[in-house]
């Protein structure tokens, strides 16, 4: 049996889906206006009816709408051609989103058991078809209130300049976006900045003050500009987007009936999964965008590992010392590198990561007698830094390339000073905090040489900051102060170096005044020049 039905009304041809349970229950169900027929549909309907059955996803009246011409149509003002030979964009948008509203939904509550209210209604589409479904979101709002953007061309010409210059769209709407992150890469037009429009969108509406807990962003890694990709997100858009009031944003009501409880998320920051792909390896990573539009080259950004531990913090810092007109700091992206772990320091992962291989009998005896974890991967994730998670960044977000930083603490605060020893042209400014630099014996020294020689030619250029807390183990106390006495002798001839002792503090406790440290640090070495 087809799950699609083939209709015609108000002149326009249908693609319909009932919901599993439509034909045995009297009960009425919200409805989903899908562009583009049933491509988006088709695809995964029969998915869709085993995860309503399985009562995964709630029950959804979907109605595929084939478009006369979706150029015309899917377009809210005329704009040029994209390419020589290519046809024009008529921007009939307005009249076509006043036709679904004001002819087509009328007859679809009138035909089905609807649930007619604003909030029980979607607009939803691809490409072309996700941007009308933004401009319905702007403009019918009181007739549909979720809003389904699948890598939604917000490169349309004036669409960002129509965002920027505009107030957030109303708040009670619920609205769902994804989009792929290799979505535009081969393009030389204005396609190329799908992803990182579909993020400076996100970061302008939260910065206009659109409730946070309203909107959802996907960022699929890996994912291109097909149909495949768009259909692959249509279920997790109907899920969020129709999920019962709370639990979208992931809350839970306390039914005591004095109060309710939420889940607090920072505003402007995402969260991603990525999968290297030398090694397989997963992981968690969080990204905080300013909400100021980024300067003519770009975002400062400082790149963060123990991303569970760090980002929020980091992420909270800058956000609030970054106010103007009293900011220390210039708004900055703040990424923290992580794992798939409610854990703050998830160890099995960062001693493969962030050590060269160790040698047993140069590590000392575990505090609890347990074995060492697996070490040896600094090289892999090093390049999954820097050919993965670096250019997906810039694709969601402008990044000056010339003013990055990396920071980590205890063996991060080792994997940033080998970074800074083997690559130091990989970042501008390296905060190491409390680093392990006694690991395997001090054998980041064996690679001490590669940096000198190139500062002794002149090759090499950084800043840097090592801080530890004063009341620290001596090996790291130690270890800080040997990495003062290599680097000291550079300072002003490629290299920039502050040690700083945190009184008082202890290996963890220095991190959040060090946070501080770091951001007047990172402010004052990565400035641009002035005039």
């Amino acid at each position: 049996m087809n799950k699609l039905q083939r209709i015609h009304a108000g002149g326009r041809e249908l693609a319909v889906f009932l919901p599993p349970s439509y034909s045995a229950q009297e009960r009425r169900y919200p409805v989903a206006y899908v562009q583009d027929g049933g491509q988006l549909i088709a695809p995964c309907v029969n998915y869709l009816e085993h995860l309503m059955i399985q009562g995964m996803l709630p029950e959804v009246i979907l109605v595929g709408i084939e478009p006369r011409n979706r150029l015309e149509e899917y377009t809210p003002w005329p704009a040029e051609p994209l390419g020589s030979g290519k046809p024009a964009f008529a921007g009939h948008g307005r009249a076509y989103v006043d036709d679904i509203a004001d002819t087509l939904k009328p007859l679809i509550d009138e035909r089905y058991r609807t649930m007619p209210e604003a909030e029980h209604t979607a607009m939803i589409g691809g490409s072309l078809g996700g941007l009308i479904s933004l401009f319905a979101g702007y403009w019918r709002a009181g007739t549909f209130g979720r809003i389904g953007l699948l890598s939604a061309s917000f490169w349309f010409e004036g669409a960002m300049d129509y965002i920027r210059e505009r107030e957030a769209p109303d708040s009670r709407l619920r609205i769902f976006m994804s989009v792929g992150s290799c979505e535009g890469m081969y393009k030389r037009n204005a396609q190329k900045n799908m992803a990182r429009y579909a993020q400076e969108a996100c970061t302008i509406w939260l910065g206009k003050g659109f409730p946070t807990a309203r909107l959802q962003f996907v960022l699929e890694e890996g994912g291109t500009h097909d149909m495949l990709f768009m259909a692959k997100q249509l279920p997790a858009a109907l899920r969020w987007l129709f999920a019962p009031s709370g639990e979208a944003a992931g809350c839970r009501a306390a039914h005591s009936g004095a109060f309710a409880e939420e889940s607090y998320r920072l505003p402007g920051t995402r969260q991603l999964t990525m999968r290297a792909r030398r090694t397989g390896r997963e992981y968690r990573i969080f990204v905080s965008v300013p909400a100021a539009a980024p300067p003519e080259n770009g975002y400062p950004v400082l790149y963060a590992l123990d991303g569970n531990a760090t980002f929020a913090s980091l992420a909270e810092a800058v956000r609030l010392q970054s106010r103007r007109p009293r900011g220390g700091c210039p708004p900055t992206v703040i990424v923290g590198i992580g794992y798939d772990s409610e854990e703050p320091f998830v160890s099995s992962r960062r001693f493969f990561d962030y050590t060269e291989p160790a040698e047993e009998d140069k590590l000392p005896p575990r505090p609890d007698g347990s074995p060492w974890p697996e070490t040896g991967g600094v090289e892999p994730f090093l390049l999954f830094i820097e050919e993965e998670v670096k250019p997906a960044i810039e694709r969601l977000c402008l990044i000056d390339r010339q003013r990055q930083s990396l920071f980590g603490h205890s063996l991060g605060g080792l994997f940033a000073l080998y970074v800074l020893f083997v690559r130091p042209a990989a970042f501008r400014c390296y905060i190491a905090g409390s680093p392990s630099v006694w690991w395997n014996d001090f054998s980041l020294l064996n690679r001490w040489p590669l940096l000198r020689d190139k500062l002794e030619r002149g090759e090499a250029e950084a800043a840097v900051l090592i801080g530890y807390g004063a009341e620290e183990k001596p090996s790291i106390t130690q270890g800080a102060e040997r990495m003062r006495q290599l680097l000291e002798p550079y300072q002003g001839r490629g290299l920039r170096l502050e040690c700083r002792a945190f009184e008082e503090e202890g290996h963890v406790s220095v991190i959040p005044p060090l946070i501080s440290c770091m951001l007047r640090f990172i402010a004052r070495e990565t400035s641009p020049p002035s005039d």
